[in-house]
């Protein structure tokens, strides 16, 4: 997986291999309020009742871009952040129905987060992070 935060509200993404985690993350994180946390092995623990991600300490500040390598988030341009409070947990999977059922909270260490499930299209057509946005100010509880 890969985290990142946006206005302070922690990321998570998850998905298969080659789906896009670290890209998205990336994307995010250069949005205006954004800031990069973990790329591949994202710690998750549980502080004051909510859920902090953070990076492996083998992996911090390191990002993998296929076809780049292993690269160092201070080598580009963006906000790092060591930690994050998950707000939302993202699913990137390569096809959804054209009117899917709302997903469902997903169980992070027994504490529910609000979850949003992307395909590959809607993530090729650039509305990632609209939606994003969107999970993260509505309750999908």
């Amino acid at each position: 997986g890969a985290c990142c935060a946006l206005g302070g509200s922690g990321i998570l993404i998850r998905g298969e291999s080659g789906a896009g985690k670290s890209s998205l993350a990336l994307l995010l994180a250069d949005l205006e309020d954004g800031a990069f946390v973990a790329d591949d092995r994202v710690v998750c623990d549980i502080s004051s009742g909510r859920i902090r991600a953070r990076a492996h300490p083998a992996l911090a500040g390191r990002v993998e871009v296929r076809g780049q390598g292993i690269l160092s988030v201070s080598a580009l341009p963006l906000a790092f952040c060591a930690e994050a409070i998950l707000h939302l947990v993202v699913d990137l999977v390569a096809e959804l129905p054209r009117l899917p059922e709302p997903p469902e909270p997903v169980d992070i260490l027994g504490i529910p987060i609000p979850s949003l499930v992307l395909d590959h299209g809607v993530r090729a057509a650039g509305l990632a992070p609209l939606l994003i946005r969107a999970a993260l100010q509505k309750d999908w509880a």
